[in-house]
């Protein structure tokens, strides 16, 4: 397949009876498992517009079945926490994969079963339901911006050793920066953070990617200003196409506004969606132009020194 249409989610928390003050969380405790599934409900609805709409590819948002719970440190989220194989989000997003024909990369809380752990994890999924593998966030940001906190080494820690089968379907070298080899092209994955460190795009291209997927919760001026450009230099410098998805608005009772501004780079530079939502970007990726060559003398040859590349 050489050009190929894929599709991100951009939206917030699906759940509506959040209370407006965060006090008031602790009413929430014995829902948790009611904001999972409405979030699950709007992601499937989303994806079914996609898929629709001709998208053989969807990257969800970042912990995409739960508000951005980590502003502030609560107890109570760490239940959300589920099994990337077993729980109830992959079991969801394996029928809807199955049911549309489409890949999904769906980021997730990850409760890990063998070791107890916690992870913040993008599991991917092909377009038959099976599971390829997951990616697991590398880079954890803890501390402020001008904006607000993040705090997220209090929920789960960066991935540290490896947990990915060797299966044919994984790609590369590093089990830690896995590829994978969908039915639709191979795919990387990169989550929030991770994206500020240029070997993560440079590895995941190095390993064969394609297409990365970098979803994302974040804010702040430098942050926008950055995301506007940030994907478009690493596309142009290694060669690949890279998704950020990022929510956008506000959930209570945080009401942290988040910018959005999801959109995909190319080697070539942004490129415009064609969704008629405001929760999808769309856009048409030319797979088959990262194999011809490159006439703008970014990576002749001469170029290359060992010994510090």
């Amino acid at each position: 397949m050489s050009t190929l249409r894929a599709a991100m989610t951009q939206t917030v928390n699906a759940y509506q009876a959040m209370p407006d003050h965060i006090d008031d969380l602790p009413s929430l405790a014995d829902r948790l498992d009611d904001i999972r599934d409405a979030n699950l409900d709007h992601h499937a609805d989303l994806i079914a517009t996609a898929s629709n709409a001709g998208a053989k590819i969807i990257g969800l948002g970042e912990l995409f079945p739960a508000p951005y719970f980590a502003l502030h440190r609560h107890p109570m989220w760490i239940d959300c926490a589920e099994d990337a194989t077993d729980g109830p989000s992959i079991a969801r997003m394996r029928k809807c994969a199955e049911q549309h024909s489409i890949v999904i990369v769906a980021p997730i809380y990850e409760l890990c079963a063998q070791t107890g752990e916690r992870f913040n994890t993008a599991v991917v999924i092909d377009s038959n339901g099976a599971i390829l593998g997951k990616f697991r966030k590398a880079h954890i940001p803890h501390g402020a911006n001008e904006q607000g906190a993040f705090d997220e080494s209090f929920y789960y820690g960066p991935a540290a050793k490896p947990y990915n089968d060797s299966s044919p379907k994984i790609l590369g070298d590093n089990p830690l920066l896995p590829v994978f080899d969908t039915s639709v092209g191979r795919i990387g994955v990169s989550i929030c953070y991770d994206r500020h460190f240029q070997a993560m795009a440079k590895g995941l291209a190095q390993a064969g990617a394609q297409l990365i997927f970098s979803p994302a919760v974040t804010f702040g001026e430098k942050s926008r200003r950055m995301w506007a450009i940030e994907f478009e230099c690493d596309a142009a410098r290694h060669n690949v196409y890279i998704g950020g998805s990022n929510r956008a608005g506000s959930e209570r009772p945080w009401n942290q506004d988040y910018f959005g501004a999801s959109h995909f780079a190319g080697p070539q530079g942004k490129i415009e969606s064609i969704s008629d939502s405001a929760n999808l970007v769309i856009a048409d990726l030319d797979l088959g132009a990262l194999d011809k060559p490159d006439t703008s003398g970014w990576d002749l040859a001469r170029d290359v020194n060992p010994s510090i590349d």
